[in-house]
């Protein structure tokens, strides 16, 4: 009854080249325990960085979209109105009454007779063209100098 009890230590190791790796692999594990953490936060940062940037270029080349959508709109309506514009021009200058007086200035009157007139074809001459002058170093073997 009087003799003393352990109580769940386990007995130091007598070894000291033992207790000096088991140190050493304490250490080593910290040392890995501090690196991983490091690491595990600049990887998350990176991530963060890399989708954070990635949204920041979508952003901008939508809003060069914009840019461009609103011009080319711009672009339609000028033409729109410029095409309009040249309608009415046409319409004005084929008008009956502007070609009367224009024809009036110059003395034409209406036709009272119609006559139909057909026109030879014309007769191809000759030609003293050489037929290779597609091609320029052809182009001078059927001519006599």
């Amino acid at each position: 009854m009087v003799a003393a009890k352990l109580v769940g230590k386990p007995p130091r190791a007598r070894n000291a080249r033992t207790a000096r790796v088991a140190a050493i692999h304490r250490r080593n594990r910290a040392t890995t325990m501090r690196t991983a953490a490091l690491q595990r936060f600049f990887v998350s940062f990176a991530v963060v960085l890399v989708l954070l940037i990635g949204y920041v270029m979508l952003i901008s080349n939508l809003t060069g979209l914009n840019y461009a959508v609103a011009r080319a709109e711009r672009q339609r309506v000028a033409l729109q109105d410029e095409t309009a514009r040249l309608d009415d021009r046409i319409a004005v200058l084929r008008s009956q009454e502007r070609l009367a007086a224009i024809a009036a200035e110059f003395g034409l009157k209406d036709a009272q007779q119609f006559a139909i007139v057909t026109v030879p074809p014309e007769q191809r001459r000759a030609s003293t063209r050489p037929r290779l002058a597609w091609l320029p170093t052809f182009g001078s073997l059927g001519t006599t100098r």
